[in-house]
């Protein structure tokens, strides 16, 4: 990518509407758009960036069997009258609206209901289940206070999976698995040290569930955490019924901020019997199906890194997010730094590094300070200077001082790590 070619332009004055840190810098970077308050679109960085995060969580699905599939977003009001919770006084932030023959639609704010009405299409016998479903699909969500920028939007990117056992010695142990790959996501995105599974309320899903929350300055939520047992417990439902039940003592245990950046619901059987989806055993009898949920906010995400790794000069992208590996910044414009800067530029395409080619004619002030706000991994400079010195200039984002490095060495440096 040139950004002599890219529409979207960086801003240095922050947005007036906007009091999060971290929606502030995607705005000022060019990352996202907001078009009301809680709903913003996502230009080509901030897409990219989405499209990373989905990836990881994608790849760490499908290593424990997940099925992925994208679901419609409206809604059939009869599937989710038959499980009750189609009424505005049981799900308070529907998004609802009327088809041109006045039937009414919801806008998806979940999938149980929906994914068990299509499962019955396709299975019977017990030889069909396990079954693991997922989608990375928008939601929409009628918020009454939308904050945070795309950390709590109204509409919002997010993974949702269902699981469906015959028994529940089946689903704890997939519940497990879900667990420990969320804990591989959140490490794959710097966050596993700071993250930590969290006892918690069901909401309209079932009693109780669990969170994963990331401490976090800007968090919403207050939650009284175990470090020795890296075990939290959501303010929400903090009593001694449920330290006793996690074995936790009160003296043992300090508040912290915190941001939700997943949780998993066991459902039972609340939904699949709702809506008639069972399975027939070897003997021919009728059994109950148990459900699970699992959800991870995509773009709530994408908003917490932005908060969570800048520093004062802008974006800290980590390495296996950012829409980029390195901001290649040409200082000068005669025909010797244009040339090398270009055939640098295409020589690391070829070799599988992302660049994001600053050829504008712009001073090298103004290229250092949009390298540093844009937080690309890497910086790295080509001007008359390192021609002479047949070096080139690179500098990690979150260093203070460059390297000099030759062709081979750069393009070593900058090659990816295959991941395992």
């Amino acid at each position: 990518m040139r950004r002599s070619q890219l529409f979207v332009k960086t801003r240095y004055q922050e947005p007036a509407d906007e009091t999060s840190k971290g929606a502030q810098l995607l705005i000022r970077a060019g990352f996202i758009h907001k078009e009301m308050a809680g709903v913003y679109s996502y230009l080509p960085f901030g897409k990219q960036v989405l499209a990373n995060i989905a990836s990881v969580i994608r790849e760490e699905m499908n290593k424990i069997g997940g099925q992925e599939v994208d679901m419609s977003i409206l809604q059939n009001k009869e599937l989710w009258e038959a499980s009750d919770r189609w009424d505005d006084t049981k799900v308070d932030n529907w998004f609802k609206s009327k088809l041109v023959n006045g039937t009414e639609v919801g806008l998806g704010f979940s999938h149980e209901e929906p994914i068990v009405n299509m499962l019955r299409g396709f299975t019977s016998s017990h030889k069909d289940f396990p079954i693991y479903i997922y989608q990375i699909q928008t939601k929409f969500r009628n918020e009454l206070r939308a904050r945070s920028g795309v950390m709590r939007g109204r509409e919002f990117l997010m993974k949702d999976l269902y699981s469906f056992s015959r028994n529940q010695k089946e689903h704890d142990d997939f519940y497990e698995k879900v667990t420990q790959a969320y804990m591989k996501i959140y490490n794959r995105l710097g966050l596993g040290d700071i993250t930590y599974k969290t006892f918690a309320s069901g909401g309209v899903f079932s009693k109780y569930s669990h969170e994963f929350q990331t401490l976090s300055h800007v968090g919403e939520d207050t939650i009284y955490l175990s470090k020795a047992k890296k075990l939290a417990i959501n303010k929400e439902v903090y009593s001694d019924e449920v330290l006793q039940h996690l074995g936790l003592k009160k003296e043992d245990l300090v508040d912290e901020k915190a941001v939700e950046v997943g949780n998993i619901f066991s459902l039972g059987t609340k939904y699949s019997d709702a809506l008639k989806l069972f399975y027939t055993d070897d003997n021919g009898q009728r059994q109950s199906i148990i459900m699970g949920c699992y959800g991870i906010g995509v773009s709530r995400l994408m908003g917490l890194l932005a908060e969570h790794f800048a520093d004062d000069k802008g974006l800290v992208w980590p390495a296996n997010v950012a829409p980029f590996d390195v901001y290649l910044a040409r200082l000068g414009d005669s025909s010797q730094v244009v040339k090398e800067a270009g055939e640098l530029y295409k020589r690391l395409t070829q070799a599988g590094t992302l660049v994001l080619y600053d050829d504008r004619d712009a001073s090298a002030g103004e290229k250092f300070a949009d390298a540093d706000l844009i937080g690309l991994p890497y910086r790295l400079v080509v001007s008359d200077k390192t021609i002479e010195n047949k070096m080139y200039e690179l500098k990690k984002r979150s260093s203070a001082k460059p390297e000099q490095l030759n062709a081979e060495s750069l393009i070593k440096a900058l090659a990816k790590p295959k991941q395992s």
